[in-house]
């Protein structure tokens, strides 16, 4: 990992770290010099080989309001260590609830209550953490990252309904951030991956290959390179922006 002083070290607090995407983006943020305070449901796990995980872990529940509320206090409070400047807020976390056996949820057959916990995931924990972060995100000059999904523009054959349309609203929140933030200096960008491969593919997702241009599934590595372009200076003049990472498979 390159060396860099303390003081000089950015910072990234990532949502939805302990696999996937998420975890790729620990790699390469990290193997850069960053400071990574990575934050799930789940407690720092004894087996993972991250060196800082556990001092630099935030256990909250995105689906409880007054979880967010408590958990932007306690990232304000780790922030203090490196001058209360945070240089990019990564909105990865979101849950895709299903029927039983695994299939997906339409808008006939998802709970109210379901509709609910997806959009305070999926949708209002993003600008929660974002607005109760501005301060530090501001002394950084920082960059905000919402993932949102291939979904929010199409109906997708294993995607839900309540995920999808979150996603959708997601990209659309990405805009409005990105007029509202920048006059602060903040800029607010959006990454929309298509089918990535993962340890969470739904069945069945094999038969999407030949509709893609690239023949291939993504990597959640390329996904990673594309969040990091996105928090630093090679993206110094882009905000507003949904960057595609499908393969083509959007076009």
């Amino acid at each position: 990992m390159t060396q860099t002083p303390e003081h000089e070290r950015k910072t990234l607090i990532l949502t939805g770290a302990s696999r996937g995407i998420g975890h790729a983006t620990v790699k390469r943020f990290s193997s850069a010099g960053w400071r990574v305070i990575t934050c799930s449901r789940q407690a720092f796990p004894e087996d993972c080989p991250w060196e800082m995980g556990e001092e630099d872990h935030i256990q909250v529940d995105l689906a409880d309001p007054d979880d967010v509320t408590r958990s932007v206090g306690e990232m304000r409070e780790r922030l203090k260590t490196q001058n209360s400047r945070l240089d990019a807020l990564v909105n990865n976390a979101a849950i895709s609830p299903k029927l039983p056996g695994g299939a997906r949820m339409n808008t006939l057959e998802t709970s109210i209550g379901d509709w609910k916990t997806v959009a305070q995931v999926n949708f209002y924990a993003p600008i929660m953490l974002a607005r109760g972060l501005i301060e530090e995100l501001k002394t950084a000059k920082g960059s905000v990252v919402n993932v949102t999904s291939i979904a929010g523009s199409s109906v997708h054959p294993f995607a839900g309904a309540a995920y999808a349309t979150s996603k959708a609203a997601l990209a659309s929140l990405t805009r409005e951030m990105a007029a509202d933030f920048g006059p602060h200096g903040i800029r607010v960008n959006a990454i929309s991956p298509g089918e990535i491969e993962t340890s969470i593919l739904s069945p069945g997702t094999e038969k999407i290959i030949p509709s893609i241009p690239l023949r291939r599934l993504g990597q959640p590595e390329e996904v990673a390179k594309a969040i990091y372009f996105l928090c630093t200076d090679a993206s110094s003049y882009v905000s507003g922006a949904e960057l595609h990472i499908n393969g083509g498979q959007h076009v």
